[in-house]
């Protein structure tokens, strides 16, 4: 296998550096255009749920007594449950139906994260819509809707409680251009590097003397200088005019 110095890998990039810059620059303006023209912009809210103690009553306007450590014991394995529950088509079709908004649960359980925060007895639902109001709206409604279906049809027990609640985001979350930019920048380079490697590989011609004795094994004794013909012409024709 042919090896190359870091000296001639150097030079090689150099020489196709013109190809290079363009490939990056290309990519780059693909990136824009990716970016601002076919990114459609989705706005996230998000609202905190938290278990805490627990009354064994429908009535979500009583007090709780004092935590304990079993309602602690409870809550972290039902946080789990809770967690599922969340997007089930029971709380997620009534939600749809408070709202009024033309969707089915199928496509709202696409725009709905739940996720539990490790070693708490925390709850974040997070919602994504093209509308961040409706986003905003949607999260809080899921939040509602789950704290009434496990106090009063589920559990029969109230120890969900609001701690955030959604606000209407005033950035897209799914859209950063710069990002976008560099990443399609270092994809271009990427294939740029690829191209001229490919095209130094592909090419057979032998440029300098020492290619020559590196392929042929043998020492190179003279070289013919390359003669300009036409230069000679018009140097000529230089010296003729001057008479």
């Amino acid at each position: 296998m042919e090896e190359i110095d870091l000296k001639e890998l150097f030079v090689m990039f150099w020489n196709k550096k013109i190809q290079i810059i363009l490939m990056i620059l290309i990519f780059m303006v693909i990136g824009i255009i990716y970016s601002v023209g076919f990114v459609t912009p989705m706005y996230s809210s998000s609202t905190t749920l938290v278990l805490a103690g627990t009354t064994n009553s429908t009535d979500q306007n009583q007090p709780a007594e004092a935590i304990t450590t079993a309602d602690l014991t409870i809550n972290s394995k039902l946080v789990s449950t809770y967690s599922v529950l969340v997007k089930s088509e029971n709380i997620l079709g009534q939600v749809i139906s408070n709202l009024g908004i033309n969707v089915d649960a199928e496509q709202l359980k696409k725009n709905v994260e739940v996720t539990s925060v490790e070693d708490t007895e925390l709850i974040e639902i997070t919602v994504s819509n093209e509308n961040a109001d409706y986003a905003a709206k949607i999260a809080n409604e899921i939040a509602n809707v789950f704290k009434e279906k496990i106090a009063g049809d589920v559990y029969n027990i109230n120890n969900v409680y609001i701690w955030d609640e959604a606000k209407i985001a005033t950035e897209p979350s799914n859209v950063n251009h710069l990002k976008d930019i560099v990443v399609f920048a270092f994809i271009g380079a990427v294939v740029a590097v690829m191209y001229v490697i490919i095209a130094n590989m592909l090419d057979t011609t032998v440029k300098t003397q020492e290619e020559i004795e590196k392929s042929i094994k043998i020492p190179v004794l003279a070289s013919i200088p390359m003669y300009d013909m036409e230069m000679e012409k018009l140097k000529k024709k230089g010296k003729g005019g001057r008479r």
